[in-house]
C-alpha cells in the first residue's frame, strides 16, 4: 500500500514554525475540534431519540419518519467527499466553519419543517454536513498538534460521538418542556463551534506549507491518487465498515430492543445504562489514543478490538442489572478505545494531498456498507427464531475479529510511518 511520505506534516510544519510549536493554538485545536464532533454527534442523535413525537407531530407512521436517519446516513459519504475535496483544495479551517454553520441551520430549519416531505428533505441534506464534519476536523487536528500529541489528541476527538451521544440524553429530559422541535432548535447552537474555531483556530500548517507561496494546488489530484492506492483505499474501506459494525452493533439495537423489550429493564434504568457506557466509551477513546502513541497505532487498535471477544457474553447473557452495565461499559470502553485511534490512523496512512477527503470517504463509505446493521441482526433473530443476545455477540465479535485481523495484517506488511 504505498502512500505519499507520511512524515512531510512535521517538516512542513516545522518549516513555518521554525521548528516550535505553539501549544497554546495546539490547545485550541484539540478542543474545537472535539466540541465540533460532539455537536454534530449531538444533533443526529436528537432524531433518534424523537423519533415517535416527530412521527406524531406530522401525524404519519413511525417507519415514515425513521426513513430520516436513513437518508442522513446515505448522504454522509457525498459530504465527506465534497467537504473533504474542499478542504484539500480551499484550506481545512474556512470548509470546517462553513461545514458546522450550515448543519446547525439546518438543524434549526428542521425545527420550523411545515410537512413530514421537508423534513425528510432537510434530514437529507443535514446528512451531506454530517458526512463532512470529521475528514475535515481531522485533518485539521492531527496537521496542526504536536507529533506526541497525535494519539491523545485523536482519542480526544473521536471521544466527540460519544459524548453527542451522551449530551443528546441529557437533552432528551428537556422533552416535556421543549417539546421535539425546541430541542431542534437547541440543537443549533452547535453554531458556537463555527465561531470558536473562526476566532481561535488557525489553518493547517501542513496545508500552507504545501499551497506554497503561489496559492495554487501543487499535489496531485484525488483521482490520481486513488489510481496509484488502489489498495490502499480498499483496505481503508473495508476497515472501516468493519469499524462501523463494531459499533452500530452494539449500539443500535442494545438500549431499546434488547435491554427495555428482552432484558425488561426500566426506562430509567435503561438511560443510566446508557449513560454509564458513554462515559465508558468517552474514557476508553483517551486511553487508547494515549497508548497508541506507546505502542502504535495498529497494535492499540488491535489490543482493544481483541479485548471485546471475551466481554461478548458479559455484555449479553446477564439478567441482572449490575452485570449488564458492567458488561455495558466495559465492552464500549474497548469499542470506542479502538475508535478513539482511527483519526490519527487514517490520517498517517493518507495521501498528504487528500488527507482531509480520504479519512472521511474512507469512514462514511464503510458505514454506508454498515447501515444494514440494525435490519441483520434482527433477520438473525427472527429466521433463527431467537432473542437478540446471539445476533448482537454475532455481529459485533465478527466485527472486531475483522479489526483485528485487519490491523496486525497491516502492521506486518506495512508498518505505518508516524506523520
Amino acid at each position: 500500500m504505498s502512500t505519499e511520505s507520511l512524515s512531510s506534516p512535521v517538516s512542513a510544519t516545522e518549516a513555518i514554525h521554525g521548528g516550535g510549536r505553539d501549544l497554546a493554538t495546539a490547545r485550541h485545536v484539540v478542543a474545537a475540534s472535539f466540541l465540533g464532533w460532539m455537536l454534530d454527534a449531538c444533533d443526529f442523535f436528537i432524531v433518534l431519540f424523537t423519533l415517535d413525537n416527530v412521527a406524531e407531530s406530522f401525524a404519519v407512521p413511525l417507519s415514515t419518519v425513521l426513513l430520516a436517519p436513513t437518508l442522513t446516513l446515505l448522504t454522509r459519504p457525498i459530504g465527506a467527499f465534497l467537504c473533504g475535496r474542499a478542504a484539500d483544495k480551499y484550506g481545512r479551517k474556512p470548509v470546517l466553519i462553513w461545514t458546522i454553520v450550515i448543519y446547525s441551520v439546518i438543524e434549526v430549519a428542521s425545527a420550523f419543517a411545515p410537512t413530514i416531505g421537508v423534513f425528510l428533505a432537510l434530514r437529507t441534506l443535514f446528512g451531506i454536513a454530517l458526512g463532512g464534519e470529521w475528514g475535515v476536523g481531522t485533518s485539521l487536528i492531527m496537521e496542526s498538534v504536536p507529533p506526541s500529541w497525535r494519539g491523545m489528541s485523536s482519542g480526544i476527538l473521536q471521544a466527540g460521538y460519544p459524548a453527542g451521544y451522551l449530551l443528546a440524553s441529557l437533552m432528551f429530559l428537556l422533552l416535556p418542556v421543549l417539546g421535539w422541535r425546541g430541542l431542534f432548535i437547541l440543537g443549533g447552537s452547535a453554531v458556537v463551534s463555527a465561531i470558536y474555531i473562526w476566532w481561535r483556530v488557525p489553518e493547517s500548517p501542513d496545508w500552507l506549507a504545501r499551497r506554497g507561496e503561489t496559492g495554487r494546488e501543487v499535489a496531485p489530484g484525488l483521482w490520481s491518487v486513488i489510481r496509484g492506492n488502489t489498495a490502499l483505499c480498499v483496505f481503508a474501506v473495508v476497515l472501516m465498515a468493519s469499524f462501523n459494525f463494531l459499533s452500530h452493533g452494539s449500539q443500535d439495537l442494545y438500549p431499546k430492543l434488547f435491554l427495555a423489550l428482552e432484558r425488561n429493564i426500566t426506562p430509567n434504568h435503561v438511560t443510566l445504562i446508557v449513560v454509564l457506557y458513554n462515559i465508558g466509551a468517552i474514557a476508553g477513546g483517551i486511553f487508547f489514543g494515549f497508548l497508541s502513541q506507546k505502542i502504535g497505532r495498529q497494535y492499540a487498535i488491535a489490543l482493544a478490538a481483541f479485548l471485546v471477544l471475551p466481554l461478548l457474553p458479559l455484555w449479553t447473557l446477564p439478567h441482572s442489572l449490575i452485570w449488564l452495565t458492567i458488561g455495558a461499559v466495559c465492552i464500549q470502553f474497548c469499542i470506542q478505545g479502538a475508535w478513539g485511534v482511527v483519526p490519527a490512523y487514517l490520517s498517517e496512512l493518507s495521501p498528504a494531498s487528500v488527507r482531509a477527503t480520504f479519512p472521511g470517504v474512507a469512514y462514511q463509505f464503510g458505514n454506508l456498507i454498515a447501515a444494514s446493521n440494525a435490519l441483520v441482526q434482527h433477520g438473525i433473530a427472527s429466521v433463527l427464531g431467537v432473542g437478540l443476545a446471539f445476533p448482537l455477540m454475532l455481529i459485533v465479535g465478527s466485527a472486531a475479529l475483522s479489526v483485528l485481523v485487519l490491523t496486525v495484517l497491516n502492521a506486518k506488511l506495512h508498518p505505518t510511518e508516524r506523520m
